[in-house]
């Protein structure tokens, strides 16, 4: 999965769709609201939404913002919209598998959407249930290490019910029953780790590898999917190889 980090991490360099302010201010602030209405406006016990505002804070979202999107998800101020995250299952093209996260209060507009990305990109929107069994939903942190030892993440993660923890350069990256979550994540950041993405995650039980055309191509469609207003998360099953990464970056 190291792949999938590091792509994430050459767009972020490369100032691709999630670094338009706007864009990833609704994103950030949909996130606080779904948090703060699943398990309330309390921060130190609503671990999600304490997550939600440490990554809106580290975007610089103004203080007044996030407020705003915790008083809306807790209900106590109320602006007549009704948000609702609702999971999306279908093919990139290559017959590559996609779950597809979203918030939004108009579930037609979203499917109609998600439908035509998905055409205009060779695959299409399969009905529930149909790419799913491919996936498991699991407790997910990618932690920079900043030189901080492995060894000593590696014992902390584990101890805390991780199932696996690996090493890519100076980032690791945790998995773990979802369980597990609060657990590990206390464990981190009582050992002085602070991930930079912390989230339960859709993780595919077995990848699909495409040559680096191909999958270039399904990379592309997957960004296409992503800017889209109400996506929040995209998922695959697509194997990201070193060759890939390498023409990624050469772009």
């Amino acid at each position: 999965m190291s792949g999938h980090s590091k792509w994430a991490t050459i767009k972020r360099k490369k100032g691709a769709a999630d670094a338009k302010r706007g864009q990833i201010f609704t994103r950030l602030t949909r996130e606080i609201l779904m948090a703060a209405r699943e398990g309330g406006g309390d921060m130190e016990g609503n671990f999600r939404l304490r997550l939600a505002v440490e990554k809106a804070r580290s975007s610089n979202m103004p203080k007044e913002n996030i407020e705003r999107a915790i008083k809306r998800g807790t209900g106590d101020a109320k602006d007549g919209t009704i948000l609702e995250q609702v999971t999306y299952e279908g093919y990139a093209t290559n017959g590559v598998a996609v779950m597809i996260e979203c918030v939004t209060e108009n579930r037609n507009r979203t499917v109609a959407e998600l439908r035509h990305s998905l055409l205009r990109a060779g695959g299409n929107l399969g009905e529930a249930g149909s790419v799913g069994w491919q996936f498991t939903r699991a407790a997910y942190f990618s932690v920079p290490l900043n030189g901080k030892s492995f060894d000593a993440l590696f014992e902390l993660a584990v101890d805390g019910g991780a199932d696996d923890v690996t090493q890519d350069d100076d980032y690791a990256e945790i998995f773990a029953p979802v369980s597990m979550f609060k657990t590990i994540s206390d464990k981190l950041r009582a050992g002085g780790f602070q991930p930079d993405e912390a989230m339960l995650k859709m993780i595919p039980n077995q990848e699909m590898e495409l040559s680096v055309q191909d999958t270039l191509q399904v990379l592309r469609a997957i960004e296409n999917i992503e800017e889209l207003e109400d996506v929040q998360y995209v998922y695959s099953n697509l194997k990201i190889t070193e060759e890939a990464m390498a023409a990624l970056e050469n772009e």
